[in-house]
């Protein structure tokens, strides 16, 4: 029995010894985890309602709905929309205005610049992306980085009539690592709704 009592005591000691030199090592910073997301397939669908001046192609996992507020007030006319991503807990907000009737085409440019950088203080960077397609489409597509509210943001118009402007919003603090995913993923859809995008 003493021997085996001996080699208690030594495995004992040796844990010790293990433990308290483990207690000295530095710690080493884990890097954040975030959840996998798994996307949906892309695809889409036209957006062509009677009346509207425009049509564009969404996605399938979008909902188009009817915009009645605009801070609490009736936005200017009834074609202001929003295309809703419920799995992904986001929105795009879509505000249409006509040039001439009290908004010129320049101050409606200045208007959507000056929304854009108001985002200046949280952002990293905003890069301009010049738009230009075959239907008589152009504009320009913000990229906002860092913890911005909204990260993806566009006009587009056709510089005579139509003006259209999105931008992207989650229902989630603005926490650009988390969101990065996302933000690409929906980006692309807000370039196909700008490629598809036809005037009426």
């Amino acid at each position: 029995m003493p021997h085996f009592k001996g080699k208690g005591i030594t495995l004992l000691s040796l844990l010790i010894i293990i433990l308290a030199a483990a207690c000295n090592t530095p710690p080493t910073p884990k890097p954040r985890g975030f959840f996998l997301m798994k996307f949906p397939e892309k695809k889409y669908r036209t957006f062509d309602m009677p009346g509207y001046p425009y049509t564009f192609e969404y996605p399938v996992y979008a909902n188009v709905v009817k915009d009645t507020s605009f801070f609490g007030e009736k936005p200017e006319n009834p074609y202001w929309i929003n295309i809703d991503f419920p799995t992904l807990n986001g929105k795009i907000y879509l505000s249409y205005k006509i040039i001439g009737k009290g908004n010129s085409f320049q101050q409606l440019v200045d208007d959507a610049y000056k929304m854009t950088y108001k985002h200046t203080y949280k952002a990293e960077y905003i890069d301009e992306n010049r738009i230009h397609t075959p239907n008589h489409v152009s504009g320009t597509f913000y990229e906002v980085g860092g913890n911005a509210a909204s990260a993806k943001q566009f006009y587009a118009t056709d510089s005579i009539r139509h003006f259209l402007r999105g931008a992207l919003y989650f229902y989630a603090p603005p926490q650009a690592d988390s969101l990065a995913p996302v933000n690409a993923f929906l980006e692309k859809d807000m370039w196909h709704l700008v490629e598809t995008l036809r005037w009426r």
